[in-house]
C-alpha cells in the first residue's frame, strides 16, 4: 500500500491533471478530459468515489479519508508532519506526468487558510509555465505568469455582469493590461498592498483580455465564462520539484521542561 516513489506511468506531455482534494464541493458540473490524468489528494478521493470517477494516482497522509485506502500501485503514503500539503504533492505527481495544466475541485471554500494555501500552489505553478484552476461556488480561480488570459466575446458574454478580479501576488506586476472588461488598464504597475483590479466586469459580446509581462496575477472569474485561452511571454524553465515529506529545518524546537 505504502511508496514513496512516483507512479511509474508513461508520461502523456500535454495532458491535463484533474486532481480531487479534500475540501468543498459545489453544484458545478465537472470538466474532465478524456485523456485527463486523474490524482485524488487524500479525502479528496471519498469524493471521486461518490462521483464514480477512477483515480490514477491517489496520495496524502490520509487524515481525512472517511474510505478505505486503495491498494494500488499508484498509492503514495505520506507522513502527516510535512511542508508539503497533499494537494501540492498530488500536483507535483500530475506533473511528473506530464501535466502543465491542472483542474482542481475541492480547494476552495471551508477552511479560509486552505484556500489562502491553494491560491499560493497556483502562484507556484505559474512561476514554471503551468497553469491551475481552482473551482469554487460559480467563481474560478487562476493565476498567470508573465502572460495573458483571453476571452472570446461569447465567454464573455455567458458571464456578463459577474465579477472579474485581477491581483498582484507578486510584490511588483509590471505591464498590466485589461481590456474588453467596464474599468480598463494599459500597462499599469500593480503591487501585493494595493487593491486596483477587485470588482471589474465582463461586458456583453467584448473579448477580454489580462495580461502582465513582468510578475504573476491571480485573477477570479465566473464559472459561465468558461476557461480563457493562455498565452505565456517566454519559455519558462524548472518544475515544481520531487515529492518531499521534509520538515523546514527553520521550525523552532520545543523547549523541554
Amino acid at each position: 500500500m505504502e511508496s514513496k516513489q512516483q507512479p511509474d506511468t508513461a508520461r502523456r506531455v500535454g495532458t491535463t491533471c484533474v486532481v480531487f482534494a479534500a475540501g468543498t464541493y459545489f453544484d458545478t458540473p465537472l470538466s474532465i478530459p478524456g485523456d485527463a490524468f486523474v490524482v485524488a489528494a487524500d479525502g479528496g478521493l471519498d469524493h471521486a468515489r461518490e462521483l464514480g470517477i477512477h483515480a490514477d494516482a491517489v496520495i496524502g497522509d490520509f487524515d481525512s479519508i472517511a474510505g478505505p485506502i486503495p491498494e494500488q500501485s499508484g498509492t503514495i503514503r505520506l507522513p502527516e508532519e510535512k511542508d508539503d500539503p497533499d494537494l501540492l504533492s498530488a500536483l507535483k505527481v500530475g506533473w511528473s506526468q506530464g501535466a502543465r495544466t491542472f483542474y482542481i475541485y475541492g480547494a476552495l471554500g471551508g477552511r479560509v487558510d486552505h484556500s489562502i494555501a491553494n491560491i499560493q500552489i497556483l502562484a507556484r505553478l505559474a512561476a514554471h509555465g503551468g497553469i491551475g484552476y481552482l473551482f469554487g461556488d460559480g467563481t474560478v480561480v487562476t493565476a498567470i505568469a508573465d502572460g495573458s488570459l483571453s476571452f472570446p466575446a461569447d465567454a464573455a458574454t455567458r458571464g456578463a455582469g459577474r465579477m472579474v478580479s485581477v491581483f498582484s501576488h507578486s510584490d511588483r506586476s509590471t505591464n498590466v493590461t485589461e481590456q474588453g472588461l467596464k474599468y480598463q488598464l494599459d500597462h499599469a504597475t500593480m503591487l501585493n498592498t494595493t487593491i486596483q483590479g477587485v470588482s471589474n466586469e465582463f461586458l456583453t459580446a467584448t473579448p477580454a483580455f489580462i495580461s502582465v509581462g513582468s510578475g504573476t496575477l491571480v485573477v477570479t472569474f465566473p464559472i459561465e465564462a468558461g476557461l480563457p485561452r493562455v498565452e505565456r511571454h517566454h519559455v519558462f524553465t524548472g518544475d515544481l520539484g520531487t515529492l518531499s515529506t521534509a520538515v523546514s529545518a527553520a521550525l523552532a524546537t520545543p523547549r523541554q521542561h
